[in-house]
């Protein structure tokens, strides 16, 4: 099966850094969100200064330097889908990114999970493409192995209840039918969502740090499918302030 080719050749035949140039000096740790209403939210809060733009057919990424707490983060917005979520990340990386912190909406299996209710992941289930092309092939890959306990210490201290467990990432939105949502929750999936699995995949094979979680957006475990706060616009102030606990993270990684 075309799945089960992963080659571990570091050396392709387009490599990352035949696109980009290193930046030196580049930021300790990058944070990134993918909705973005709260990336403008957040990012006009800061004295932002542009360092880096990442190309692709559909125009310019901008990458920002932003200070917090008197230490300098990388920010920038993440591509929805994990090829291009992954292949962004590539280019970032070329150009000097080692840490990553990434968060973003999830839709919930478990309707008790409350709207924007936080998710910490703790394995992917890899219903993706991705991932197969940086990681043997297996059903699962392991996520947040190195900074879990201390994402959980800083929930606990700033009084945000959470929940951990296995996520489903899936290429298509579309085809989460009724069997395979129950089939996901069988497999133990509290979320799902469209990037994990191939982002800690390449992460492990480039060496990098990768750390992610989410809030709950809309309700796959209803009889009909409730939105709740999946729209960009929805509790946004609700999200910017669980953004910042991405700076209160990172702020832990450079200690």
């Amino acid at each position: 099966m075309l799945l089960e080719e992963y080659d571990p050749e570091r050396d392709a035949v387009i490599n990352p850094e035949m696109a980009v140039k290193k930046l030196e000096d580049f930021p300790e740790v990058t944070v990134s969100c993918f909705s973005y209403q709260l990336f403008q939210s957040v990012l006009s809060l800061f004295d932002a200064r542009l360092i880096a733009e990442l190309s692709s057919a559909v125009g310019k990424n901008p990458v920002y330097e932003v200070e917090y707490k008197g230490k300098k983060f990388a920010l920038y917005q993440s591509l929805v889908g994990e090829p291009l979520c992954v292949a962004e990340y590539e280019d970032l990386m070329a150009i000097g990114s080692k840490r990553l912190i990434l968060l973003g909406n999830c839709g919930v299996l478990d309707k008790s999970i409350e709207d924007c209710g936080i998710i910490i992941p703790t394995e992917a289930i890899r219903d993706e493409g991705t991932s197969y092309h940086y990681a043997k092939p297996c059903d699962t890959i392991e996520v947040n192995k190195k900074y879990r306990e201390t994402f959980k210490t800083i929930l606990n201290e700033c009084g945000y209840p959470f929940v951990e467990g296995r996520t489903w990432t899936t290429d298509a939105c579309y085809r989460e039918t009724r069997s395979k949502v129950a089939r996901r929750k069988q497999q133990g999936a509290l979320c799902v969502e469209m990037e994990c699995a191939g982002m800690q995949a390449v992460c492990d094979f480039r060496g990098t740090e990768f750390f992610q979680f989410f809030y709950a957006g809309d309700n796959l475990d209803h009889s009909t499918w409730d939105p709740r706060s999946l729209s960009g616009d929805a509790r946004l102030d609700d999200k910017t302030k669980i953004m910042f606990l991405a700076f209160a993270l990172g702020l832990k990684m450079m200690e």
